[in-house]
């Protein structure tokens, strides 16, 4: 039987809990306040919950990996691993042979194989196993599963191009886009990998060099998409090489408009990644030549600057960028836009300036933050569920950091509604966000359902 680890039990038992005054942390705040000090010292979301922590004391678990070892000393204020009871067991299995221990039952065993005309038993079970059938068989794992996908090969690409496979590649793109808008990214990536990988064969194909202009800028539109699902996932270094491609494609036949785009995802990335020097420069790289892009364009490209020049303090410059956007929204002509701008709406505008002026905010500055946010949560359409979801997250965080407590769980909590049915890491980091934010208000009622609510949430 295994050893209850009482060490650690001791120590959250003898720790007060931040979240109800006069009583113990219990396992689910440990492990919240667990994952809070992991998200702040590596950026990076955990997920350990209540169950995790049970398992930790009834010692199912003796040795965490270091990382965890390290925030459950720092939150409940031990010294040392042994002080929590964690035993390294490997070092202490000093014997020189290894022990064998004898496998768990099957509680359904296969039926035992008699031999027939004198053959041995075993070549009776190596032929099922060879037809998938019985002990051991296609079942065993679900790596076996995979091995039988293996020898298959993707279709042949045509060897001529013409309007119909452009087409085609334009339908996958914009179903990547739709999906991603609605349910996020993080789901169907390797499914936009193989179309990518497949529709870029087409590239090589013969086609008339009006088809190959459409062509190079569909594929790249797929590409961007592909990138961009990639990004959603925080897999960042797949989403600039796919990125890149994409840009290539557009510099291959001399696409300004998708050229813009593609440089403004990149942006975009560089920024979230916590490098806005390097966004900030594919952003203004981008309007080079802004002379050739629509003015809708023209405006997500500065709201990008905003949000680069934001997040590297530069105030007065923020609200030049945030005002130059907002002039060339003024002059946007949808009619006269390329297809895939459509989602760069007066909702999407309010929300991009928004996030730029919220670092802003909350770094003591007087803006409009709150408004335009509200602006772009009261305007996404259902289509749009992504970018409603991390607006509403962001207005949560915004209010819960300079305003109502209260008010900023009522929305964190209509966020966590509609980030829970979205499949994007992206939105998963804003609503981490929003728990380190509802940190500091943990002893109002409403923010301490929050914070178990966003727990739940990121759990899961």
């Amino acid at each position: 039987m295994r050893e209850p680890n009482e060490h650690l039990r001791l120590a959250r038992e003898s720790t007060p809990s931040a979240d109800v005054p006069g009583v113990a942390m219990s396992r689910q705040e440990l492990a919240d306040r667990v994952n809070a000090y992991l998200f702040d010292h590596t950026g990076r979301l955990h997920e350990l919950d209540d169950n995790y922590v049970g398992k930790l004391e009834r010692g199912i678990i003796r040795w965490p990996q270091a990382a965890y070892r390290e925030a459950l000393r720092v939150v409940l204020g031990a010294a040392a691993d042994g002080d929590l009871g964690f035993v390294n067991t490997r070092r202490l299995q000093v014997a020189p042979a290894v022990r064998q221990e004898a496998p768990l039952a099957d509680p359904h065993p296969a039926p035992a194989l008699e031999p027939v005309g004198g053959e041995p038993d075993v070549r009776r079970q190596e032929f099922l196993r060879a037809a998938f059938v019985g002990v051991g068989g296609l079942l065993a794992s679900p790596s076996t599963l995979l091995d039988l996908l293996a020898p298959l090969r993707p279709s042949d690409a045509p060897k001529r191009v013409g309007r119909g496979e452009i087409e085609q590649v334009r339908g996958a793109a914009d179903l990547l886009v739709s999906w991603g808008h609605s349910h996020g990214g993080a789901g169907v990536r390797e499914a936009a990998n193989a179309q990518l990988r497949w529709f870029g064969q087409l590239l090589n194909a013969q086609a008339t060099p009006e088809v190959r202009v459409e062509l190079h800028e569909a594929v790249g539109l797929l590409g961007h998409a592909t990138a961009h699902m990639a990004f959603d996932a925080c897999a960042y270094d797949d989403a600039r090489q796919i990125f890149k491609f994409a840009l290539a494609c557009s510099e291959e036949v001399g696409s300004w408009h998708l050229r813009a785009k593609v440089l403004s995802s990149l942006a975009r990335q560089e920024i979230w990644r916590g490098e806005p020097d390097a966004g900030l420069t594919y952003a203004e790289l981008a309007l080079v030549r802004s002379d050739r892009l629509t003015a809708t364009e023209q405006a997500m490209l500065h709201t990008a600057r905003a949000r680069a020049l934001a997040k590297l303090g530069r105030h007065q410059d923020t609200l030049r960028a945030v005002g130059q956007a907002d002039e060339a929204f003024a002059h946007t002509d949808p009619a006269g836009d390329p297809p895939w701008m459509g989602y760069y709406d007066a909702a999407q505008h309010a929300g991009d300036t928004g996030h730029a002026l919220f670092d802003l905010t909350v770094q003591g500055h007087g803006t409009e933050a709150a408004a335009r946010l509200l602006t772009a949560v009261d305007g996404h359409t259902a289509g749009y569920a992504r970018s409603r979801a991390m607006s509403q997250t962001k207005l949560a965080s915004l209010t819960m950091a300079v305003g109502d407590p209260g008010e900023a769980a009522r929305i964190g909590l209509a966020a966590v509604a509609d980030a829970g049915r979205l499949r994007s890491r992206r939105a998963a980091m804003d609503l981490a966000e929003l728990r380190t934010y509802a940190g500091r208000h943990a002893g109002v009622p409403e923010v301490a359902e929050l914070r178990h609510r966003l727990t739940t949430a990121l759990a899961s």
